[in-house]
């Protein structure tokens, strides 16, 4: 058979002339062109048969191939590693190869079968129509399925073809290597010179060799290791199966060390701080690792902050912060901060959204520093402010004090090198008063009482942080008693800085220790009034009557929680909130309670308390907040009332169901 035109052609043209040529002889001769015409027509009917049968054997030849192709296709397809499936729409099987069947125990399903009859947890609607990997485990195996859609005609239903790799020993290996990466601890006993104060020798090693007893059966039973580095800390690597182990336990070494006492009572408490080995170097671990540690002791200690995967994790945190009765570090912190507004051409002081009489209180402290060096300082005010509205506006009456006060949209273009921001009662930089004077003033000085947020300040110049203390305005009037004798307290800094520490102490009676009450006898000879502290804070008869509602709204739940709202906007909601969620603390056996109220625009409220055995830190950090174990707040934009309430309920609630089951399982392991 001809291959292609051309010798179609020329054949064509061949037996055109042999019977042009037979004509002509037929012309001459009938007899020999007879013969001739017959001879051409055998060898048409000649030439006609061996195409056909060269065409026929073509034709075999091209099906062999097909077959051949099919059946090496068929082979190889069935004969891969990977099981390869179509399902429809519905999660049915329209089409699968060999392996699946080896993968499932030698069964091969059929047509039609639904994945999830051989494979249970598969979910076929969260991937249908688009392209990716899905894992899936069944049965102690590991699968990993790369899934794409098969293209097909529009009058075809879709399919999704499914590839899948059996990754079991690949998922044993990555578990095997998860559980054996190093976790560097650092353990201090963050009040090892309270306890050891007044402690004879045999004393001291006694109790050393206790808290070593319960760390070294800690972490032996961990399979860990464990060396002392000084005097009350030490260095331990655990394993990461040792370390899930350990937070499941919520640190119980903790609990165990505390029952710990000195011969005065006084209880020993550890802070741990913990990094956990990803592809860092040993370096930037017992760097993460000592960075976790400043972070639990500026959080009040007792606990530790675990860096792993990239986040911070508390644990801990149950016993307050120990009041140190030295005033050494204020006396230095006094120094450097003089040395450091002295370089300075101007201050600026700042607190965080909504002051209320602590920040205040502390903020006129520090700009009386300023004023005393002849700095020209200004107090950066939120717009809303109202719970101070009495206190402000007294202060402002005074005519010395004018210029001092401004907002926040009023110093849009301050950018200053030579400028001093100082940050008092917060350290969160998203809380404050103006976050974008940060970003514009690079001196930055941060005092504090607060529990240490993981977002703190970047790159503060000094940082006084005392959790023990029980206000800002405390820490500020300690570091006044050594700034120098320029720095003269009027009677407004005086009484700002007293109605601040009796406001966060609650007149006294909540955290209020040795220092606390020689700095307020420091204020009260510099000419704080108490009566005028009084009267800043009557309640007229609308405050009077908000609370009582307040309270009478109040839901009480299992656990000795009690929760309650203010869906109206008040102009002192806060202080409404704070009040009433004091007052449901004396309710008998009310452990928490939690008060959810309307800020102005589309801000919502958190303010917390409890009575010193749960944390409630620990639940307003939930809600980007912060403060203390027995007081603490957070801010909620965006979201509506109702919708915090529900979430504050179902945080503190389940906050509540693991401590005490964890303080259950404590208790029974002893």
């Amino acid at each position: 058979m001809p291959r292609n035109l051309s010798a179609w052609i020329d054949l064509t043209i061949h037996l055109i002339v042999m019977l042009a040529l037979a004509l002509v002889t037929f012309c001459y001769n009938s007899y020999v062109g007879t013969a001739a015409l017959l001879l051409w027509a055998v060898l048409v009917a000649f030439a006609w048969e061996r195409c056909r049968d060269r065409e026929r054997r073509f034709e075999r030849y091209c099906m062999g191939i097909i077959r051949n192709v099919n059946n090496v296709m068929n082979y190889a397809v069935d004969s891969l590693p990977q099981a390869i499936l179509l399902v429809n729409k519905d999660g049915h099987l329209e089409w699968c190869n060999r392996q699946l069947a080896e993968s499932l125990g030698g069964v091969k399903p059929e047509q039609g079968t639904a994945v999830v009859d051989f494979w249970p947890k598969f979910n076929l609607e969260a991937i249908w129509g688009i392209e990716g990997k899905y894992r899936l485990s069944h049965e102690g195996h590991s699968y990993r399925i790369y899934h794409r859609m098969v293209p097909t005609p529009s009058h075809m239903d879709p399919l999704m073809a499914l590839y899948v790799e059996d990754e079991t020993e690949l998922a044993d290996l990555e578990q095997r290597f998860r559980a054996s990466r190093t976790a560097l601890l650092y353990i201090q006993l963050d009040n090892y010179d309270e306890i050891m104060q007044g402690q004879s020798e045999a004393e001291k090693s006694m109790l050393l060799l206790a808290v070593r007893e319960r760390l070294d059966a800690w972490i032996n039973g961990l399979g860990g290791f464990m060396r002392s580095v000084s005097d009350g800390v030490f260095l331990a690597l655990l394993d990461r199966a040792a370390l899930d182990h350990v937070i499941a336990e919520k640190f119980d070494i903790l609990d165990q060390v505390r029952k710990i006492v000195n011969t005065k009572g006084m209880p020993v408490t550890l802070s741990i701080g913990l990094s956990l080995a990803a592809d860092q170097t040993f370096k930037e671990l017992g760097e993460e690792a000592a960075a976790k540690l400043d972070l639990a002791l500026g959080r009040g200690g007792d606990q530790v902050a675990a860096g792993i995967s990239g986040k911070t994790q508390f644990f801990g945190g149950k016993a307050k912060a120990v009041e140190k009765h030295t005033r050494v570090k204020a006396r230095v912190v006094a120094h450097a901060l003089r040395d450091i507004m002295e370089s300075a051409d101007e201050v600026y002081v700042m607190g965080h959204q909504n002051e209320d009489y602590d920040c205040f209180g502390a903020a006129m402290g520090v700009a009386c520093m300023a004023r005393a060096l002849g700095k020209p300082v200004h107090i950066v005010l939120s717009d809303t402010n109202e719970g101070i509205d009495r206190v402000l506006d007294m202060v402002r009456k005074d005519e010395s004090y004018d210029e001092i006060f401004v907002r926040a949209g009023d110093i849009a273009g301050v950018a200053s090198a030579t400028a001093l921001l100082v940050v008092v009662d917060a350290h969160v930089p998203h809380i404050l008063a103006d976050k974008s004077l940060l970003d514009r003033i690079p001196k930055v000085v941060v005092i504090d009482h607060h529990r240490r947020s993981e977002n703190f300040v970047k790159n503060p110049l000094l940082v006084y942080l005392e959790t023990a203390s029980s206000s800002a305005s405390e820490l500020v009037t300690e570091l006044l008693m050594y700034f120098g004798d320029t720095a003269r307290l009027t009677r407004l800094d005086a009484t700002a800085l007293y109605s601040g520490i009796v406001v966060d102490t609650k007149n006294f009676n909540v955290s209020a220790g040795v220092r606390t009450f020689d700095a307020a006898a420091y204020l009260r000879r510099a000419g704080a009034d108490p009566v005028l502290v009084r009267a800043l804070f009557q309640s007229d008869y609308e405050t009077t009557v908000a609370l009582a509602r307040a309270k009478a709204n109040a839901e009480f739940f299992p656990g000795g929680l009690i929760v309650g709202s203010i869906p109206e906007r008040l102009a002192n909601g806060q202080i409404i909130a704070a009040q009433a969620a004091d007052g449901m603390l004396r309710v008998d056996g009310v452990r928490m309670s939690i008060y959810v109220f309307q800020m102005p625009g589309d801000m919502v409220g958190i303010s917390a308390r409890s009575t010193g055995e749960l944390n409630v830190q620990v639940i307003m950090e939930a809600f980007g907040g912060g403060g203390h174990a027995n007081v603490a707040g957070a801010q909620v934009r965006g979201v509506p009332l109702s919708v915090v309430r529900g979430n504050v309920v179902e945080q503190a609630r389940k906050y509540i169901e693991e401590s005490d089951t964890h303080e259950g399982h404590i208790a029974g392991g002893r």
